[in-house]
């Protein structure tokens, strides 16, 4: 292969300005900042959510280490 595409690409100035136009026929000029607002939103909750996930998984990974390096420590003494 001589060029690799990407399967998704980002669109360019003219395809969001056909995006907006086909936004404001379905929704109207007095929607579209309600559902800016709401989308917003919404990415905000989704990161606070996957912040919290990666928070709690950081922890269990502490909390093991400590606990294997505990029994490594007692399974020493047992063995001396």
């Amino acid at each position: 292969m001589s060029s690799l595409v990407p399967m998704f690409m980002m669109p360019g100035g003219p395809e969001l300005l056909i995006i907006l136009f086909i936004a404001v026929l379905l929704f109207g000029t007095a929607k579209i900042p309600g559902l800016a607002r709401a989308a917003g939103e919404s990415m905000g909750e989704f990161e606070k959510g996957r912040v919290q996930v990666e928070r709690e998984l950081e922890e269990m990974r502490t909390a093991a280490r400590e606990r294997a390096e505990v029994e490594s420590e007692e399974t020493e003494r047992t063995a001396d």
